[in-house]
């Protein structure tokens, strides 16, 4: 699960000085946390949770498997909702059966709640994104992770008139034991990717089905994008993905839980 670079910064970072900004201990990375380690202090009930509504704790470990076993594999679809690319997103899924996991962020849900309930009301799963999509998350307070995480929880529910996520992703991939723990007690389980499709860099559609094609057998969750510029790209390479994984046997699932 590699990190995304930057140049994502079309959302704007949420300031994080009054949260008081500092840096954590080297353990607390990414890579630490991919590895399985929560230690730390359990993480706080924030005011920032939906209110009124008890969450069942998850696993902590961050999701690969598919629900459809062996040969199952995860659509998940980060960074929107957007008006343009997620009504097509949704457009290909329906066409060729597939349900998928929608990784939001906080403000574009909050921005688009019509969109959140379509994404709900087409039997699709909801994922936290964070509110602002910070990549350096993992170098961040705890603090401040808590406010992007659980702020973004309660922007994603309300959106969806009252579905919760069922996941937590880190922007590029920057978990840490803490968020991981978070994101846990709040009934998300953290989730990862095995195969980055690059469609974010828009290499053209021919590339990134044969990224797709290549990496897949690396794991089964999948990772593309439907918000951040112009996804035509995305929208052609799930229009010929889909029916090519399952010519190869294929069925396109839900991440455990």
């Amino acid at each position: 699960m590699a990190r995304h670079g930057g140049g994502r910064g079309w959302y704007g970072k949420v300031v994080g000085a009054a949260l008081g900004v500092t840096v954590l201990a080297a353990g607390a990375s990414v890579w630490t946390a991919q590895a399985g380690a929560v230690g730390g202090p359990s993480p706080r009930t924030a005011a920032s949770a939906t209110p009124g509504i008890d969450a069942n704790p998850v696993e902590v470990t961050i999701a690969h498997a598919s629900d459809k076993g062996e040969r199952g594999v995860n659509i998940t679809i980060d960074d929107g909702p957007d008006p343009v690319w997620t009504p097509q997103v949704l457009d290909v899924l329906r066409e060729y059966g597939v349900k998928a996991t929608f990784c939001m962020v906080g403000t574009q849900a909050q921005a688009h709640p019509d969109l959140v309930k379509k994404v709900v009301a087409a039997g699709h799963r909801l994922c936290d994104h964070t509110v602002s999509h910070d990549t350096t998350m993992d170098t961040k307070s705890q603090a401040y992770q808590s406010q992007q995480i659980l702020d973004a929880e309660r922007m994603i529910t309300e959106a969806s008139g009252g579905v919760r996520p069922m996941y937590y992703r880190a922007p590029g991939g920057a978990f840490t034991p803490y968020s991981r723990k978070l994101a846990a007690t709040r009934g998300m389980r953290p989730l990862g990717w095995n195969v980055d499709s690059k469609d974010f860099e828009r290499p053209g559609t021919d590339a990134i089905v044969a990224t797709v094609e290549r990496e897949v057998p690396n794991g089964p969750t999948l990772l593309f994008h439907d918000a951040g510029g112009d996804r035509s790209q995305t929208v052609e390479t799930l229009r010929r993905i889909l029916p090519w994984l399952k010519e190869q046997g294929y069925s396109c699932g839900f991440p455990m839980r």
